[in-house]
């Protein structure tokens, strides 16, 4: 016995998935490009398909008419987000790159956050080792490399102890 009704076509279950994935959350179009190009997924083995390359392409233009897919208000608001989170400007840029955010949009997010990396490295030494931050060398080389590793320019760590209240 067959099923009466009839099946959607492969671009209008593309472009559900597309409006699935982006209420979640903004991703940037390097990111929705990999999900949907992943296996549509069907009832049954036989209803699977790949999704065709000029069937993104169409979801992806019209995502971008409708303007539920900007890659700069993306790496805006993952710049507020990860920032909110602790993690420095030189991890934030380096994770924007590996989403595929370019570079000058990059430069341009990060111009327009008004975020205090200074003090933002403060707040998360003072998290991490107590409020008096430590004044011995080795203490000092331990709350540099952590700060290092959360993402943070030396020059902010470095200020962090030259100006030091």
């Amino acid at each position: 016995m067959t099923d009466a009704t009839p099946r959607r076509s492969a671009y209008s279950r593309l472009l559900d998935r597309a409006m699935r994935i982006l209420a979640m959350r903004d991703h940037s179009e390097q990111e929705l490009r990999r999900k949907l190009g992943a296996v549509l997924p069907g009832k049954n083995e036989e209803e699977q398909e790949q999704a065709t390359p000029e069937d993104i392409e169409k979801v992806i233009a019209w995502c971008h008419e409708q303007h539920y897919l900007d890659d700069a208000r993306f790496a805006e608001r993952y710049i507020a987000s990860r920032g909110r989170k602790g993690y420095g400007p030189q991890r934030i840029r380096q994770e924007l790159q590996q989403k595929g955010i370019s570079r000058n949009a990059c430069d341009s997010a990060f111009a327009d956050c008004e975020v205090d990396w200074e003090q933002q490295a403060r707040d998360q030494a003072e998290r991490k080792f107590g409020a008096p931050l430590p004044r011995t060398f080795p203490e000092k080389a331990k709350v540099q490399r952590f700060l290092l590793y959360r993402g943070y320019y030396m020059e902010d760590i470095q200020a962090i102890y030259r100006n030091f209240e």
